[in-house]
């Protein structure tokens, strides 16, 4: 790894900033130093609710199913690895998957069938399934967690990886402010070669990649560019998210782009269709 950049926290309370360390063979960026202790429960983190929770679930029904599709083919117990609240494990319960389980250390795992267990802490055995969404950033060592993983799966059972892609055209648009670099929470900032060669190194098998995801992606292009223009990075997401102030400075600006929501759906799908969607999402055998 070698210095490449420094970014700002995704936080409007905090001042940081992070060096960023970029491997000059694969892309992958990994953020120096340690993370603050109360990172994965604080500001955007937070317990409670979002702003628009009711009105927003059946939009977020259909990325649930969406991603469930992607596990078409597996069979067996599902474990959801960094299951947040919950959501998809309910949801992989009543559509195929009825022994599906989560895992999730933060303080948001009061959710049924969800266990408050940190990873290096739990232990399963002939698992069908694993899905980790948005979760492998966050991890100090994704080699060991993936190795990790591995033992938990029987003879080829599927492991689903989401994660954003830092060689992504939302990430060239977003530089330091890009949405989902997500300082100083996200440890690793891979790309989707760097991840492929990650999941081989540890005995996975690639079966398929997808990049056109419109659960974060389109939202990702069109944060990341008023991000560019607001005070406070990713504004509405932290407005929605009670975790930041409802001003002017930065609410103008994102009102007048909401016009341009359609154009980052149309450039995100081109992006997607040539291998350079915001996020990638990454099938694997074990």
């Amino acid at each position: 790894m070698a210095p490449w950049r420094r970014a700002g926290d995704n936080e409007p309370a905090s001042t940081a900033t992070r060096l960023l360390e970029r491997c000059p063979a694969c892309g992958t960026a990994r953020t120096a130093g340690a993370p603050p202790a109360d990172a994965h429960v604080s500001g955007a983190y937070a317990p409670g609710a979002p702003r628009g929770a009711r009105a927003a679930a059946p939009l977020l029904a259909a990325f649930d199913r969406r991603r469930l599709g992607l596990l078409r083919e597996a069979r067996g117990p599902l474990l959801d690895v960094g299951a947040g609240r919950g959501r998809f494990v309910a949801y992989a319960r009543e559509h195929g998957f009825p022994d599906a389980r989560g895992i999730e250390p933060s303080s948001r795992s009061s959710a049924p069938h969800v266990d408050a267990v940190a990873l290096e802490d739990a232990a399963f055995a002939d698992l069908g399934a694993i899905t980790l969404w948005h979760v492998l950033e966050h991890v100090e060592d994704p080699a060991a967690a993936l190795e990790r993983l591995r033992g938990w799966l029987r003879p080829q059972g599927s492991l689903l990886v989401g994660v954003p892609d830092l060689d992504s055209l939302q990430a060239r648009v977003g530089g330091p402010r890009w949405y989902h670099l997500d300082l100083p929470r996200h440890r690793t900032h891979f790309t989707a070669r760097g991840l492929r060669i990650l999941l081989e190194r540890t005995g996975f098998t690639i079966r398929r990649s997808e990049h056109v995801l419109l659960e974060h992606n389109p939202f990702g292009l069109w944060q990341s560019a008023v991000s560019r223009v607001t005070p406070t990075p990713s504004w509405l997401y932290h407005a929605l998210k009670r975790n930041a102030p409802l001003r002017a400075a930065d609410a103008v600006p994102t009102a007048l782009a909401l016009p341009l929501v359609p154009v980052a759906l149309a450039v995100e799908a081109a992006a997607g269709a040539g291998g350079r969607g915001g996020t990638v999402a990454i099938l694997a055998n074990a």
